[in-house]
């Protein structure tokens, strides 16, 4: 997550990059759970 924080923090990424990381049905090899997708961006997924 520390990658993931740091790459949106710092503008690498924008938040729909960042949903791309997200585990979810449709996407099991994601990087990031939902909460640290709140985590990192203070909005829901």
């Amino acid at each position: 997550m520390d990658f993931w924080k740091m790459a949106y923090d710092l503008s690498w990424i924008d938040i729909d990059v960042l949903r791309q990381a997200v585990i979810t049905e449709t996407n099991p090899f994601g990087d990031i759970s939902k909460e640290q997708f709140k985590e990192i961006t203070g909005k829901d997924f």
